[in-house]
């Protein structure tokens, strides 16, 4: 199955063939009128084919290729502008576990392509590949995005290295085997940290499933616990997702990864207005962190580019997913784990406390996630209806339906991907949260039958 979605195209490592690379070198071409390309990638095997086949496909467009070879997501964003290109391709499925492999085109601005732009390529990427002849095109190596990534985090103005080399921090490391599983411990390295690495051999394949959820935790879970680290960090295969197990041993949910990031960026920043973004699934604990500090949260569609352009427009001082992934616009408006790390280790420095301790005093909240079969009914239709059957609270129709209470919500909406509708649901205690997403699951089932 082959996922072309406006987030780029996924799916099993043999259906991402010559001919589908051609065809988007060509549509690519066509959209930005590219003379430089970076390319970067997981390590996943089929990254070493994929890559070689739409470098050549490149080539024979005239565009010169800057090869990056193994790097996470936020580095190739980063060197897309760092080097002037025109435009960036990442190789990488995400999470998604083998044999999976996929395409995540950039622009000049290191920001991921905008849906509109995304529906054009698709669109159009059958018809454009034959106009071009043969010009010639030019690859270079480029052996250090991972320096150049982590020399920026180093020097973000929120950073005190010289503090955090002072703590002397035992972190533990799953990458994965993906593509942070050099970055991030180096990373660690400069930040005078000692690293107990759990799966870090980009040459080998990922050990276990590769989204960095609980379930899929333990081995970092139980490597905390042995050495007395100070934290875990689980970051997915392409370096922009942070989890983190906690000095306990026990892991943190994802979407406090972004809640403890802000509230370092908030309680540092002292400029006004002072916003957040965030999408319409992240935690509203966020919204508490950020009346702590006088500041606002604006909430925008899923999708890591609708957060990032809200962002853009805003001047927002932080943003991002509920899925682990950070966005600061002092490094690039892109989700990084390593901007996550260094912000998590500095406010755990300037807190002076273990991250136990830190997380008892923010907001706490509960997440239940559930799905259902979507069925042959008008979507719209059963918001229409869901929307008048719900009379106390505050509704959102930016992204399939959100109701809002003072303590409390419910996200409703269409699976991207999949013949399925997903309910989030958050409550301040897991109870109330399964009871909430229970409750929304019948009244679809009753409107869907």
């Amino acid at each position: 199955m082959l996922i072309e979605s406006l987030s780029g195209v996924r799916g099993y490592d043999s259906l991402l063939t010559a001919e589908l690379m051609d065809s988007y070198a060509g549509a690519l071409k066509e959209l930005l009128n590219c003379h430089k390309v970076v390319i970067g990638r997981d390590s996943r095997v089929s990254g070493v084919r994929i890559q070689d086949q739409m470098t050549n496909a490149l080539l024979r467009l005239g565009v010169d290729v800057t090869d990056l070879g193994v790097c996470p997501t936020p580095t190739v964003e980063m060197s897309v502008v760092r080097h002037k290109a025109e435009a960036g391709i990442v190789i990488t499925a995400s999470h998604n576990p083998l044999p999976w492999n996929g395409l995540k085109f950039l622009g000049a601005d290191g920001l991921f392509l905008n849906p509109d732009q995304m529906l054009w390529i698709k669109d159009h990427r059958q018809s454009l590949y034959a106009k071009y002849a043969s010009p010639h095109g030019t690859v270079k190596h480029y052996e250090f995005a991972n320096r150049d990534h982590i020399k920026s985090v180093l020097n973000l103005f929120y950073i005190d290295v010289a503090a955090i080399r002072a703590r002397h921090f035992r972190v533990a490391v799953d990458a994965v085997n993906g593509a942070g599983s050099e970055i991030i411990p180096a990373l660690l390295a400069e930040l005078g940290c000692e690293v107990f690495p759990v799966h870090c051999n980009p040459h080998l394949p990922f050990p276990h499933t590769p989204e960095p959820l609980p379930e899929n935790l333990t081995d970092l879970m139980q490597t905390v616990r042995e050495n007395r680290a100070d934290l875990g960090l689980a970051i997915d295969p392409d370096g922009d997702r942070l989890a983190i197990v906690s000095d306990t041993g026990l892991p943190i949910s994802e979407e406090y990864t972004l809640v403890l990031a802000t509230d370092l960026v908030l309680s540092q920043t002292k400029s006004e207005p002072k916003i957040v973004v965030a999408n319409l699934s992240t935690t509203r604990a966020l919204e508490d962190m950020a009346r702590k500090y006088g500041a606002v949260v604006i909430r925008t569609p899923i999708g890591e580019i609708n957060v990032a352009r809200r962002m853009q427009i805003k001047k927002a001082v932080i943003g991002g997913e509920g899925n682990g992934g950070v966005i600061l616009p002092e490094a690039h408006l892109g989700r990084d784990a390593l901007v996550g790390t260094a912000l998590v280790l500095q406010l755990l420095t300037k807190e002076n406390r273990p991250l136990s301790e830190v997380m008892q005093t923010l907001p706490q909240y509960f997440m239940a996630k559930r799905k259902t079969p979507r069925g042959s009914a008008d979507f719209c239709e059963i918001v229409s209806r869901l929307q008048r059957s719900v009379a106390d609270a505050e509704i959102n129709t930016e992204d399939g339906l959100k109701f809002s209470w003072a303590d409390r919500w419910v996200h409703i909406r269409t699976s991207n991907t999949e013949p399925i509708v997903r309910i989030y649901a958050e409550a301040p205690t897991r109870p109330e949260a399964d009871r909430l997403a229970e409750r929304f699951i019948e009244k679809l089932e009753e409107l869907t039958n």
